[in-house]
């Protein structure tokens, strides 16, 4: 994995982001992040090495996942203090 595919992290959160407001109940937001990370992994940072695909595929959605969290957790602290 070259350093510039952490790009793909907040590619990941803001594809998490369309499909929740296409539909997707935000509690299957981990879900669709991890199974965007694995494809991701699979067939575009390591196509040729499966194994390699998937572990770096589960970092990429486990990470988009901290950030999606994160982000939102800080944005119901601000509208909070309003």
């Amino acid at each position: 994995m070259e350093v510039y595919d952490v790009a793909l992290i907040p590619i990941i959160t803001g594809l998490v982001s369309v499909f929740c407001r296409l539909g997707v109940t935000k509690k299957f937001a981990p879900i669709v992040s991890l199974i965007l990370g694995l494809l991701i992994g699979v067939f575009y940072v390591y196509p040729d090495d499966i194994k390699g695909g998937i572990l770096v595929g589960i970092m990429l959605g486990l990470s988009a996942v901290g950030l999606y969290s994160g982000t939102k957790n800080t944005k119901e602290l601000v509208k909070g203090e309003d």
